[in-house]
């Protein structure tokens, strides 16, 4: 399958820390619905869900774009925990979803709707992997609350979410 036309944008978002096999398909099954615009959520939409950054947004960026089918990476204010903001700026023909993303568990459905554009859902096929659960799996990420971490100097790294 060939991209429908040159002019068609697609738009994907996500945090991408760190990115697995699920990305990778969600972008490919995208590129073939058009030229691929990705929302990058920043490092703080990701300490503020999540209480780390695994791979800081310039890596992923650059990860991100080498790519085939991404045609442009965009970071915007996500303060809301949304891209709406991307989704009024771009103004894309689609936006895409992939992996668990719903009708029910997607904040963009109202400006999607309110701007015309049209969502996707289910891009790349159903969730296979986890940013959470690969990150989880390294042991290289533990909770400051935990009261049987061990914090003697190692290979630990301890990141924190920071409090405003």
């Amino acid at each position: 399958m060939t991209n429908q036309t040159t002019e068609t944008t697609i738009m994907l978002s996500g945090g991408f820390d760190p990115i697995h096999i699920g990305h990778i398909r969600m972008i490919l099954a995208a590129a073939k619905l058009g030229n691929v615009i990705v929302v990058l959520n920043s490092d703080r939409w990701l300490m503020e869900k999540k209480g780390y950054v695994f791979i800081p947004w310039d890596e992923r960026a650059e990860i991100i774009g080498a790519i085939r089918g991404v045609q442009n990476i965009i970071g915007v204010n996500d303060t809301d925990g949304t891209v709406c903001a991307a989704l009024k700026i771009v103004k894309p023909d689609i936006f895409g979803n992939g992996g668990d993303r719903t009708n029910k568990n997607t904040p963009e459905m109202d400006v999607c709707k309110a701007l015309g554009i049209k969502m996707v859902w289910g891009l790349g096929g159903e969730k296979v992997q986890s940013s959470s659960e690969l990150v989880e799996a390294t042991n290289l990420v533990v909770s400051m609350d935990s009261e049987d971490v061990d914090l003697r100097p190692s290979m630990v790294y301890i990141l924190n979410k920071t409090k405003e």
